[in-house]
């Protein structure tokens, strides 16, 4: 049976394939700042954090999801705080975060009684176990994203690419910049469900980056972004239930070649 054959005939599929799309949405909007601002570090610090969200918020009996939530956007205020007012180096900052925020997972999962098959999931990825809860979730991180893009857009740009100028029109260059991280965080919680946190920082760049060889303005770009990460996530859904392969790793290999292609055909 074909993947999209199952899709139309099996209901948990279409909560999966909409997962997928959902993630794509994030990973194309938030990915293409990311990239274009080159703080992919500083997303994997946030997103490594997200462990110890989740595993605390498991070993207190609680979702993982919301203390993923929570541990994301915490680290994302923690970092650029610190970035601005810390004296020691930013990388060395961001990668204790990454460091801290892994060994406090670990060790509350390991206090945690049972195994726990669901923030292995979500360290892995399994995009195929995602249900109804997690995509509600997914639609109102990427409703947050997307509504704080819309009202921030022309003073997240100018303080992103121009702080100079951002400064001169006395815009908060520091709370945009702060902003930025807090939509990082949030799109990394999104992507956590698609992908796991091993992978995450891979779909938070490749499309972008990809789209951003294609496309000839910001705006193009993010749209592209979105259109080649769900292309992305599809085939690879498909790929992945035809071969009975891990899903999240068979997009990221997807999305790698992608982006080699565009390099391919840029020196072609």
């Amino acid at each position: 049976m074909s993947f999209f054959r199952a899709v139309a005939e099996h209901g948990f599929l279409q909560w999966v394939l909409l997962a997928g799309l959902l993630a794509a949405l994030g990973s194309g909007v938030v990915g293409t700042l990311v990239v274009l601002k080159r703080v992919s570090f500083m997303a994997g610090g946030i997103a490594h954090a997200v462990l110890g969200g989740m595993g605390v918020a498991q070993w207190l009996g609680g979702s993982p999801l919301v203390g993923a939530t929570v541990a994301a956007v915490l680290a994302a205020l923690l970092i650029g705080w610190l970035t601005r007012r810390g004296r020691e180096r930013e990388d060395m900052l961001i990668g204790a975060i990454w460091a801290v925020g892994m060994a406090v997972g670990i060790l509350a999962i390991a206090r945690t009684p049972g195994y726990q098959s669901e923030l292995m999931s979500y360290l892995l990825g399994n995009l195929l176990m995602v249900g109804r809860e997690q995509v509600l979730a997914m639609v109102a991180l990427d409703a947050a994203l997307l509504l704080a893009l819309a009202l921030l857009w022309r003073p997240l740009v100018a303080a992103l690419f121009d702080e100079e100028f951002a400064r001169a029109r006395g815009l908060p260059v520091q709370a945009l910049q702060q902003g930025l991280l807090v939509m990082i965080a949030l799109a990394v919680v999104v992507l956590v469900q698609a992908v796991g946190l091993v992978l995450v920082l891979a779909l938070l760049t490749l499309p972008a980056a990809t789209a951003l060889r294609l496309g000839r303005s910001m705006g193009a770009a993010m749209g592209l972004a979105v259109a080649v990460a769900a292309a992305e996530i599809v085939a690879g859904l498909a790929l992945a239930y035809e071969a009975d392969a891990p899903a999240g790793a068979v997009i990221v290999v997807l999305a790698a070649l992608a982006y080699l292609a565009t390099l391919v055909r840029r020196r072609a």
